[in-house]
C-alpha cells in the first residue's frame, strides 16, 4: 500500500451531502448512504451487538458507532503515523472476543521508537486495562477469532498464524511468491520483460474469513500491484493446510473478504495501481460472487482505497475506506 494524503485530526462525523463531489455507485436494487469524517483513515470493521466498531489510522483511536449514528472514541490512543512505505499504520482492526476486545496493531511508525503495542495483538478488558497477547508479528493486518484462538494475517511475513489467548503461536501457512506473465509487466519495462520471460511478486495476504470449515484468504499481491494479479485462496480449518485452493483469480488488490447470509462471497478490491499516481482514485470495488458458479457481480464501485467489508444483516453491508468514508449499502428487498 502506498501514500494517500497528509493525515489530519478527526473533526466530526457527517453525512456526505448529495452532489458533494464524485460518489460511488450501486446497481439497481441497492441504495447507498455515505458517511464522511474529515481527516479520518478508516480501517477495520466489526460488529459489537447493535454497535459498529471501527478503527481510525489517522488518530490511532477506536470508535463505536451506535444506533444514533454518532462515533464515540474509547480505549487508549494507539501508535499511529506512516509506515516505511508511506502508508498509515496504527490499530488495523478491533473485534469483540473472549469477554473483551482484541486489537490488531500495525508496525512501528517511521520516526517513532518501538513500543509494546507495535506489531501486536492487544487485549482490552471491560475496565480499560490493556494487555499484549503477542507482539511476535511483523504486520498483523487482519484477524478473526474462532474456537478460542485467533487466525492472524501477517502481511509482512506473507503468512497466516494461529495465536492462542496465552500468546503461544504457530504458523499455518507461508505463501509462496506469485508468478506473473511477462505480458502483465511490459507496460512497466518493454525491454526488461520480454516475451517468454516471467516475473514473481510477493503474495501479500490481507483479508481473512472463516466459512463452512474453511479459511479464506485474500492475496493482495506485491509491488508493482499488477492488474488482475490478486486471488482468493482457501484451506481447511482442520486437516492438510499445505496446498491452498484457488477460489477466485484476476482480482485487483483484494483486501477484505466476507460471506453474506446466503453463503455468497463478498470481496473488496482496493483498486488498480499506477506507477506515477499510486492506487487510482475511485478504482475500488465490492464484488459479490455466486456461490455455485463463482460469477462476480459488482455491487459497489467508485471507491477510493477501501479497506474492510462487514455484512451487517441479510440486507445491509458496511464498507470502510482510507479517505474517511463509511458506506452503508442496502438491498432494497430481501430475497
Amino acid at each position: 500500500m502506498r501514500p494517500f494524503y497528509t493525515l489530519i485530526v478527526v473533526t466530526g462525523f457527517l453525512l456526505l451531502a448529495a452532489g458533494a463531489g464524485a460518489e460511488p455507485t450501486a446497481p439497481p436494487g441497492y441504495t447507498l448512504k455515505t458517511f464522511n469524517t474529515p481527516g479520518a483513515a478508516f480501517a477495520g470493521l466489526s460488529r459489537d451487538g447493535e454497535g459498529l466498531l471501527v478503527s481510525d489510522l489517522a488518530s490511532g483511536r477506536l470508535y463505536r458507532r451506535g444506533t444514533d449514528g454518532k462515533l464515540v472514541a474509547f480505549g487508549p490512543v494507539f501508535p499511529h503515523g506512516l509506515d516505511v512505505i508511506g502508508d498509515p499504520t496504527g490499530p488495523y482492526r478491533v473485534v469483540r472476543a473472549h469477554d473483551g476486545l482484541v486489537v490488531a496493531q500495525g508496525w512501528t511508525p517511521v520516526g517513532s521508537k518501538e513500543g509494546p503495542f507495535d506489531h501486536a495483538l492487544v487485549a482490552l478488558d471491560a475496565a480499560g486495562q490493556v494487555r499484549v497477547i503477542s507482539s511476535d508479528f511483523w504486520n498483523p493486518f487482519d484477524f478473526i477469532a474462532a474456537r478460542a484462538s485467533y487466525y492472524v494475517i501477517d502481511s509482512a511475513r506473507n503468512s497466516v498464524e494461529r495465536l492462542q489467548p496465552d500468546g503461544s503461536k504457530s504458523t499455518i501457512l507461508t505463501f509462496r511468491r506469485m508468478g506473473q506473465a511477462a505480458t502483465a509487466l511490459r507496460n512497466l519495462s518493454p525491454t526488461e520483460f520480454t516475451e517468454g520471460n516471467s516475473y514473481e511478486t510477493d503474495a501479500v495476504p490481507t483479508g481473512i474469513a472463516l466459512h463452512g470449515g474453511r479459511l479464506y484468504i485474500a492475496l493482495f499481491g506485491g509491488f508493482p500491484f499488477l492488474t488482475d494479479a490478486g486471488e482468493i485462496v482457501s484451506v481447511p480449518e482442520a486437516g492438510d493446510q499445505s496446498m491452498p485452493h484457488i477460489d477466485v483469480e484476476a482480482l485487483n488488490a483484494p483486501v477484505s473478504i466476507a460471506f453474506d447470509n446466503d453463503g455468497e462471497m463478498l470481496v473488496l478490491e482496493h483498486g488498480t495501481y499506477d506507477q506515477k499516481e499510486g492506487f487510482r482514485k475511485a478504482s475500488g470495488r465490492l464484488l459479490k460472487f455466486n456461490k455455485m458458479t463463482r460469477e462476480p457481480k459488482v455491487i459497489l464501485e467508485g471507491l477510493t482505497r477501501p479497506v474492510s467489508v462487514l455484512v451487517w444483516d441479510e440486507r445491509r453491508i458496511v464498507v470502510s475506506a482510507l479517505d474517511g468514508n463509511l458506506y452503508v449499502l442496502t438491498r432494497e428487498s430481501a430475497r
